[in-house]
């Protein structure tokens, strides 16, 4: 081990002995060097971890055969934990879809390094499989559960073992991103237009980028119709409100190169510190809602009529979770849907002027 990796040991092992449940994505922000790295500092030490190969789109699909496991996908703050079995999934390009009980979308341009990771834990030993970015900031990971066939999970590290155990692992410095910033010259009559021309929610992505934009400054400057500022205490209330009306939600949580998505109802609620917590049985989210700095009603027009999403963003304008009410293509939004986001709208409403 060189030298900097056992400084960075030796100061892992005292903030541990000072705080001994840190998550290590905490450990790593508070030490300032990246999970990934963090992660391959036990390689180096030759505790159990092992480097896959980057063939990621053949080993996504073959976790289907490892029976039920844990999918987790974070940002700083939204956890998302969905347990299943990954099921059909297929890849197109650098897309893959898991259209399952785990939902997934995932970016496999954003797949740089990932390990097989044994751990001791206080509930025994765990094992699962990190996926990490250039950056060094965890993508994916997938962790083997009670009923997970662990013959055919190490038969699967092993096929997809790195020939080179290259430890410790490189990673690139992560660039600064403006995200709340309106253009100057931003067309807003032409983006209003597009706009109001979608015939598809997935196709907006492809709108902002015409136009130089991103989420947050694309909801500053639209009219209220389109998308309408309420307060950040929102998200809460309307996980709150879909649990008392058993109503069937969307909730979306990204990374950077995966999108994790629970469609169903929300049963049991729990707030934890600065954590407030869906504890289902097969989805679990943690969502720090301390780090909601702007919540946005988005509607959008489709061949199927108004969709309507509440999304929530941090103070970068980093997109945090986006909550739906279920519908499958050739579907309405649902009215209780509707109505519950119409009650926040009236509970939450915040002044936000319009940038023309």
């Amino acid at each position: 081990m060189n030298q900097a990796y056992k400084d960075l040991s030796e100061r892992w092992a005292s903030l541990l002995k000072e705080n001994p449940t840190l998550r290590i994505r905490n450990a790593a922000e508070i030490l300032g060097v990246s999970e990934a790295e963090l992660v391959t500092l036990n390689q180096v030490e030759g505790k159990r971890v092992i480097r896959l190969n980057s063939n990621f789109k053949a080993l996504l699909p073959a976790i289907e055969g490892l029976g039920p496991v844990m999918a987790l996908t974070r940002n700083n703050a939204m956890v998302h934990e969905k347990t299943g079995q990954y099921k059909g999934v297929s890849v197109h390009g650098n897309m893959g879809l898991a259209l399952g009980v785990i939902d997934l979308r995932v970016f496999f341009i954003r797949f740089e390094t990932g390990f097989a990771v044994t751990e001791e834990t206080a509930h025994g030993v765990r094992n699962s499989l990190q996926f990490f970015d250039e950056f060094g900031e965890a993508v994916h990971k997938i962790y083997a559960v009670a009923d997970t066939n662990m013959d055919a999970f190490t038969a699967l590290v092993e096929e997809y073992r790195a020939d080179a155990q290259i430890a410790p692992v490189s990673v690139s410095p992560k660039p600064e991103k403006d995200l709340l910033s309106i253009p100057e010259d931003l067309d807003i009559d032409g983006f209003e237009q597009g706009w109001s021309e979608l015939k598809d929610v997935h196709h907006f992505q492809t709108l902002m980028k015409k136009h130089l934009l991103t989420r947050v400054p694309a909801y500053r400057a639209v009219k209220d119709e389109y998308a309408q500022a309420i307060d950040c205490s929102a998200f809460e209330a309307a996980l709150e409100a879909a649990r008392r009306s058993e109503l069937s939600i969307m909730l979306f949580v990204g990374s950077p190169g995966v999108i994790q998505i629970h469609t169903g109802q929300i049963h049991n609620l729990k707030r934890t510190g600065p954590w407030f917590n869906v504890l289902d049985k097969g989805f679990n989210l943690h969502a720090d809602t301390t780090q909601i700095a702007h919540a946005w009603v988005v509607r959008k027009p489709t061949t199927d009529g108004i969709v309507t999403s509440l999304e929530v963003f941090d103070k970068n304008g980093e997109q945090l979770a986006l909550m739906f009410g279920e519908r499958h293509n050739g579907e309405t939004e649902q009215a209780a849907w509707r109505a519950l986001i119409a009650d926040l709208e009236e509970k939450y409403a915040l002044e936000e002027e319009a940038v023309v």
